[in-house]
């Protein structure tokens, strides 16, 4: 069973349905017991980074996730908060990966990104059956920097870091639940994951 943790982030419905869609239970929460023991956890993804870390520390949810040993999926902004730190806000984050979050440059491109891109330089447990060049759905401002957890890269006006993997740690800036087939494949490899020795 995945949980998907509540910091008041948008978007939980459409993720939602995609688990649904791939066969994957799930649940809703912030709550200590069914996070500790849920198989996976996802941080969801709309959102502003100083607001987010806000209500996460309230909640005393960075805690609870420490305290768990299984693998943890961080969407667009879910992600962008498993990094160190955030421009958006000037916002320290969760530094699960080693890497900064940095607006986008408007280098002759509209900010924020949305819409379909590829992304490259694919490795990493969660494309399995994914090929270079693979194109996903993007909603964004900001983003983590190039760095050595980057498992994809993409371009809009500046590269960026559009997947990271750490560990038991992971995280897309695209959303998979809105990118179609590819998207549900990544989702399927996330849940695969447990089978796997992190």
């Amino acid at each position: 069973m995945t949980a998907i943790i509540d910091y008041g982030s948008g978007n939980i419905f459409s993720l939602g349905a995609a688990l649904e869609r791939i066969g994957e239970e799930y649940t809703v929460t912030s709550e200590e017991s069914v996070i500790l023991a849920a198989e996976r956890l996802i941080l969801p993804g709309v959102g502003e980074a100083s607001h987010a870390m806000r209500v996460i520390r309230e909640r005393k949810l960075d805690h609870i996730i420490e305290k768990t040993s299984v693998p943890v999926l961080g969407i667009c902004i879910g992600m962008q908060l498993m990094c160190s730190y955030s421009e958006e806000g000037d916002t320290p984050c969760l530094g699960y990966f080693a890497t900064s979050v940095k607006r986008l440059l408007p280098e002759g491109v509209k900010i924020p990104h949305m819409g379909w891109n590829s992304i490259n330089g694919v490795k990493g447990s969660l494309f399995e059956g994914i090929k270079e060049g693979e194109c996903f759905y993007f909603v964004h401002s900001f983003a983590p920097a190039p760095s050595l957890s980057a498992t994809s890269m993409t371009k809009h006006g500046s590269l960026f870091s559009s997947s990271l993997e750490s560990g038991r740690f992971f995280g897309t800036q695209f959303h998979p639940e809105k990118s179609g087939e590819a998207g549900e494949r990544v989702l399927r490899n996330f849940i695969n994951i447990r089978n796997k020795s992190l």
